[in-house]
């Protein structure tokens, strides 16, 4: 197994941890390395897609149904943002794929002529996983865990190296954690307002708990029949 070294004589633990990685679909059936390919390539983001709508689903039953379709509305956004952000990126450390620099690599994807670092598959999965964490925990966790298993993949198959992987998940969660604030800020009016309009079974389940109205937000006019009521009340 090819091994790279750094001036001075030390061995460069990014790209000999690519061949460890990538050694194993060397080693695998065929059937296993089309497997591979595929969850790496499109696999893991239609699994986010399906695990997003089963999100929804629940979400929409929650007590404050509007503020987490907030939450969710956001994973999709942050990871379009994460990968605009991307591109200048890529553009200014300019690292040339694995294979166009070390022979002996297994690659299982072909025609990839764009720049390695940083992944956009990773950017886009963990931006996904780490939205859907902060619109609900359970479904969040399986998203990061499908992230992870995405950044493995894409060593797997000769197309990054692992600090690219270890790059793209940086960026996507902290464009959606650095972010989310203002975005939750915006997007959960939005929500609000959807839900009490006729496409509010998109916000919130018919047979949700409506959320509880502070006392602060009553009208002031309100209030005041109010008393004057208590007033007759108490008169009689």
């Amino acid at each position: 197994m090819p091994v790279a070294v750094l001036a001075g004589g030390e061995t460069n633990p990014d790209v000999s941890l690519l061949y460890d990685i990538n050694g194993i679909a060397k080693d695998a059936p065929n059937w296993i390395d089309r497997t591979m390919e595929f969850i790496g390539e499109y696999g893991i983001v239609l699994g986010l897609a399906v695990l997003m709508l089963c999100a929804w689903w629940s979400i929409r039953k929650s007590k404050d149904a509007p503020a987490g379709m907030a939450a969710l509305l956001w994973s999709p956004l942050a990871a379009g943002i994460a990968l605009i952000v991307n591109v200048p990126i890529r553009g200014f450390v300019r690292r040339p794929r694995p294979f166009l620099d070390h022979q002996g690599l297994e690659v299982l994807v072909k025609g990839k002529t764009d720049f390695s670092f940083v992944s956009d598959h990773a950017t886009l999965t963990m931006a996904l996983g780490v939205g859907l964490f902060v619109a609900n925990r359970k479904y969040g966790l399986i998203g990061i865990g499908l992230a992870l298993l995405e950044g493995f993949c894409r060593v797997y198959m000769g197309v990054h190296y692992p600090t690219d992987v270890v790059g793209g998940l940086a960026l996507g969660t902290a464009v959606t954690l650095l972010l989310a604030p203002l975005a939750m800020m915006l997007l959960t009016p939005l929500t609000r307002w959807v839900a009490g309009t006729r496409c509010g079974w998109l916000v919130r389940a018919g047979d949700a708990p409506a959320p509880i109205v502070p006392a602060a937000t009553v009208p002031p006019e309100a209030a005041g029949h109010e008393v004057r009521a208590h007033d007759r009340d108490l008169a009689a």
